[in-house]
């Protein structure tokens, strides 16, 4: 009877062992997967070469979507939807489709236009900026030419990197201007934090260090240096907008049109479009035929996406699993996020 229970504890201990080894390997499995996640990870923050982007074939002005030999001219289409500075409307993001425009199949300089579509808002001053800069750059140095087409709204940053095009085109219920900067809103809490008999202390070194402190009653004067930047912003974005919309009359932009918003067509009779009643086939047959397409020739309209490394995402925090990081967001508008406090913004936000 005795050896008969030192047996059956004997079975019970060798299984439980067992297991025990079992749950240490799978777990050091899986710590070993995550450890070389993050060894990839640190290795591509340090050396970092370019993957292959994504093409995906878009129709021409013909519907045809058929995919066509290497040796088919390109026009290349971008969009710019959305909020700029965020997601896909960054500046290292259109650097990227721009490079890769000119590499791979696309060697040999097969692109032979740009086709902008935008529905965006705007967004960021330094990605407007940025954009834009690009565009023109790549418009030099690849002498191509580029077309913007507004299917909704093309507004402050929208209209910013617009510039960069030859042409604006839009559908009629489009919406287009607003050319104005902004930052904020800021808020003062001192009035309410005072009732309840909350008090904040802010250390700071250098005058001006905690200017517009929410937590304390504002000084006379201590917005002056950001109203400064704020003023300069407006002059470049002006002088931008103008000097490459040459029927949009600075001093009537300034004076009379402000940073409001137009119908296509009332648009395109003040200037800042060229044709308020057109079709995305209009647009693109256009675009085509100044980029020196024949009309009988064959042309493919693609657009990239590059190539974005779920480890890298994974190195880089952007996700919860290695990030674990919470945001605390209090949205003051529609377009409002997070990456954009504390930002100059070229943004249209009734």
């Amino acid at each position: 009877m005795i050896s008969m229970n030192i047996s059956r504890e004997s079975i019970f201990i060798s299984a439980l062992r067992g297991f025990v080894k079992s749950f240490a390997v799978v777990i050091g499995i899986a710590l070993g997967g995550f450890l070389i996640i993050i060894g990839i990870g640190a290795v591509s923050n340090t050396v970092s070469m370019p993957d292959k982007s994504q093409l995906s074939v878009s129709a021409d002005a013909n519907w045809n979507r058929k995919l066509l030999p290497d040796t088919t001219p390109v026009i290349l289409r971008i969009n710019v939807h959305g909020v700029i500075g965020t997601s896909k409307l960054k500046e290292k993001y259109f650097k990227d489709v721009l490079l890769d425009s000119q590499d791979g199949v696309l060697k040999g300089n097969r692109v032979k236009g740009i086709l902008l579509h935008v529905n965006t808002p705007g967004g960021t001053a330094t990605d407007s900026s940025a954009i834009y800069q690009l565009l023109k750059e790549y418009k030099e140095k690849y002498k191509v030419p580029i077309y913007a087409f507004v299917d909704g709204l093309c507004a402050s940053g929208g209209m910013y990197i617009s510039s960069a095009a030859d042409q604006i085109y839009s559908t009629e219920n489009s919406v287009i201007g607003s050319v104005g900067v902004r930052i904020g809103p800021a808020f003062n809490f001192s009035g309410a934090m005072e009732k309840v008999g909350i008090q904040s202390l802010t250390l700071t070194e250098g005058k001006n260090k905690d200017a517009l402190n929410p937590f304390r009653p504002w000084k006379p004067g201590e917005d002056d240096s950001i109203k400064a930047i704020l003023a300069s912003e407006y002059v470049t974005f002006v002088n931008v907008v103008t000097e490459n919309r040459k029927r949009l009359n600075k001093e009537e932009l300034v004076n009379d049109y402000g940073a409001n918003v137009f119908a296509a067509e009332k648009a395109q009779e003040l200037g800042y479009i060229d044709n308020g009643n057109a079709s995305y086939d209009q647009a693109l047959a256009a675009l085509v035929k100044v980029a020196g397409i024949k009309e009988e020739d064959k042309y493919q309209v693609l657009e990239i996406e590059p190539y974005q490394s779920i480890l890298k995402e994974l190195a880089e925090n952007k996700t919860s699993l290695l990030g674990g990081k919470i945001k605390h967001i209090f949205p003051t508008g529609a377009y409002t996020t997070s990456e954009m406090s504390g930002q100059i913004l070229y943004l249209y936000q009734p």
